[in-house]
């Protein structure tokens, strides 16, 4: 297991530096020069000089690459253009919000998931089935903006049980906290939901095609009790990749709902930033969100190799 750990984690590092790599040189080349940006259009262009000589934008793009990924190894992702504040601090902030929420939308979409795909699968071809299917293919087809909206009319507007949007901030208490980002969660974790959930029935009703399925069934067991008993972890597989990139899609693919909600998340901050050319943030921030997805992906093929030990023996 350490031999694989060791194996995944060097791939890990490769794809860091090929992702950063990537990101800065991408977002580079896109136009636009953010001190002529920031001064307007009518400015000289000795100011335009001087201001980008304190931005470090008239070296080469090589130091500025070293620059930016020498100090991201210590924690210092440099000084935003427009707000001349720490990138670091601002994504802290802004991390504080995105990530719970993230968490929070997928331990949701878990525990939907989880019992309707089992359900599903148990009863296959039965109403219950095709109720669950139904259900699901709504959840795929409706974006998660639609939901967000729906939700704020019923829940925020006529019952008034939410507010209908902002961060109350965690000084107000986990509770208040996790009250505000309630809703922006049910919104994001219903599509996700339903994909999660039809694709834990599509492996266990492959699993439950398995010789050792039907062994078990030979042996005295029931379907629902050879399910749970040999079918459950067997299915997990599938399931945990789907999980893995729900979390990075939740992370990094909330822009949408933090718009929608106002909430001061990691989506509203690279919005702004692209806005305002804030090239500093915009790559410190995909870099951030890039390390999460690389991540999560390690995780999961820790998990794989815990789920099935046939997994280490391949590498």
């Amino acid at each position: 297991m350490l031999r694989y750990a060791l194996k995944r984690g060097l791939s890990l590092a490769v794809s860091l530096v090929v992702a950063s790599l990537v990101i800065f040189f991408v977002i580079e080349v896109a136009p636009g020069d953010p001190a002529s940006f920031m001064l307007g259009l009518n400015a000289e262009p000795d100011t335009v000089a001087a201001l980008r000589s304190e931005l470090g934008l008239d070296q080469s793009k090589l130091a500025r690459y070293l620059s930016w990924v020498s100090g991201m190894v210590t924690g210092d992702f440099g000084m935003s253009y427009t707000y001349r504040t720490p990138v670091a601090g601002m994504i802290s902030d802004r991390l504080w919000v995105s990530l719970p929420l993230a968490l929070y939308a997928l331990a949701l979409s878990t525990l939907i998931a989880f019992p309707a795909g089992i359900y599903a699968a148990a009863r296959r071809g039965k109403p219950g089935d095709m109720a669950v299917m139904g259900a699901t293919q709504l959840g795929v087809a409706v974006p998660n903006f639609w939901f967000a909206m729906i939700l704020v009319l019923i829940f925020a507007i006529n019952l008034r049980w939410f507010g209908a949007g902002g961060f109350t901030g965690w000084d107000k208490g986990f509770g208040a906290a996790m009250h505000s980002l309630t809703l922006p969660a049910i919104a994001l974790a219903l599509p996700q939901a339903a994909i999660l959930a039809r694709v834990m029935r599509s492996a266990l009703l492959d699993i439950l095609g398995e010789d050792f399925m039907r062994t078990a069934r030979a042996k005295g067991l029931s379907r629902r009790q050879a399910l749970w008993r040999h079918g459950l972890r067997n299915a997990l597989i599938p399931v945990l990749t789907i999980i893995g990139l729900q979390f990075s899609f939740l992370l990094a693919g909330a822009i949408i709902i933090e718009q929608v909600f106002f909430l001061p998340g990691l989506g509203r901050l690279v919005f702004q930033a692209i806005s305002s050319r804030d090239l500093i943030v915009v790559e410190s921030v995909v870099m951030i969100l890039v390390f999460a997805v690389i991540t999560v992906n390690f995780l999961v093929d820790l998990a794989y190799a815990l789920v099935d030990p046939r997994l280490r023996s391949r590498t």
